[in-house]
C-alpha cells in the first residue's frame, strides 16, 4: 500500500495511476497535513511525495515521519522539480530514502525505487 502525496493533480493522478498498474493499492493526499492525517488513519508500506507543497511541503512531511516511533520505518521517495545537489542534499537530510527530480521522470523509475523500498 502506497501513499501519494502531491498538491499537483496532473501529478498525483500520473503517479497513481502507474502504480495502480503496477499492482500496487494506493491512497493519495492533496498535501503534506492531508498525507500526515492519511499516515495516522492507515498503515502504509511507501510514501511518494511532492516536495513542494503548500501547508506542509515533503521535507516536512519527511522529517514528521522520521520522529514518529509509529511512522519512523515508512520509505518516503520525495520527487522534486530542483535537480540541483543541495535540493537532493536536503531530501536525504530531512530521512528520504530515495528521489525523483521531475524534469527526468520515468516511470520505470518510480517502479524500481518503489519496488527496492517495500
Amino acid at each position: 500500500r502506497v501513499l501519494v502525496v502531491d498538491d499537483s493533480l496532473t501529478s498525483r493522478t500520473l503517479e497513481r495511476n502507474i502504480l495502480v498498474a503496477a499492482g500496487y493499492e494506493v491512497d493519495v493526499a492533496v498535501d503534506g497535513e492531508d498525507g500526515w492525517a492519511r499516515l495516522g488513519a492507515r498503515a502504509y508500506d511507501a510514501v511518494v511525495c511532492d516536495v513542494q507543497m503548500r501547508r506542509l511541503d515533503g521535507l516536512g512531511l519527511t522529517r514528521r515521519i522520521r520522529e514518529n516511533p509509529r511512522t519512523r520505518g515508512i520509505p518516503v521517495i520525495l520527487v522534486t522539480c530542483l535537480d540541483s545537489p543541495l535540493a537532493l542534499a536536503a531530501g536525504a537530510e530531512a530521512g528520504a530514502d530515495g528521489d525523483i527530480v521531475k524534469g527526468r521522470f520515468d516511470q520505470r523509475e518510480l517502479l524500481e525505487s518503489v519496488a527496492r523500498l517495500v
